[in-house]
């Protein structure tokens, strides 16, 4: 195995861990019980990458080739799901310094598994028929960034993430656009994809430390 599909296989089970315990955050937020928390942790965790590959025609996607991702995201959700459990069960409240640490993780969650699968779509797109598309590859890398996210806002119940909340998919083009650019460069795409990733996770911690979000109107 090669440095970059190391690479890849490291950000990717960073990053399927990431979202799917963003995607059992909201769900036990939203009282589901065990089964639905998990179906939206696996959902979250691998909702972009079943749009990346229909997209480019890979079928069945590569969440039904290989489970392991699909797994992964279950261990995830259930220990997430477990912990909060035993915490609510046994009556423990957080100390009042403490009292968003389920809104902080689920950011990090969120934009780790951002800017994650954010590089991987563009990876995919490096080496399809289409790799000369540079807005196709470039698609591919924030379809696959922001695809579970919605995916997870959406079953429930809540405004998908990438409209409302600071810069969200525009971090994801940012780090995709860069990510391109940069392996043209460099023609090194372990290179491209760490400065990618770093980006993304660059961006969304600079909009959520000083409160950046995109212009709309207020009723």
């Amino acid at each position: 195995m090669g440095t970059t599909e190391l690479f890849i296989l490291i950000t990717d089970i960073i990053g399927t861990a990431a979202f799917a315990v963003s995607g059992a955050l909201a769900g036990v937020r939203k009282r589901m019980d065990i089964f639905g928390v998990n179906i939206l942790a696996i959902l979250t965790a691998t909702g972009g990458g079943i749009i990346r590959d229909l997209i480019i025609g890979y079928t069945p996607p590569m969440a039904f080739r290989n489970p392991f991702f699909v797994i992964l995201a279950a261990i995830a959700a259930n220990i997430t799901f477990a912990f909060l459990y035993w915490q609510h069960r046994s009556g423990r409240k957080m100390p009042d310094k403490a009292k968003n640490i389920y809104d902080k993780v689920f950011f990090w969650c969120d934009t780790i598994g951002l800017a994650a699968f954010t590089i991987d779509g563009v990876h995919t797109g490096f080496f399809t028929s289409f790799s000369n598309n540079w807005f196709l590859v470039i698609f591919l890398g924030v379809v696959t960034g922001v695809g579970g996210g919605v995916m997870r806002d959406v079953l429930s119940l809540e405004m998908p993430y990438i409209f409302v909340k600071h810069i969200y998919a525009i971090a994801s083009i940012i780090g995709a656009t860069a990510t391109y650019l940069i392996f043209l460069g460099t023609d090194s795409a372990a290179s491209a994809m760490l400065a990618g990733f770093l980006i993304v996770i660059g961006i969304r911690y600079l909009a959520a430390r000083f409160r950046w979000n995109l212009p709309k109107v207020d009723n």
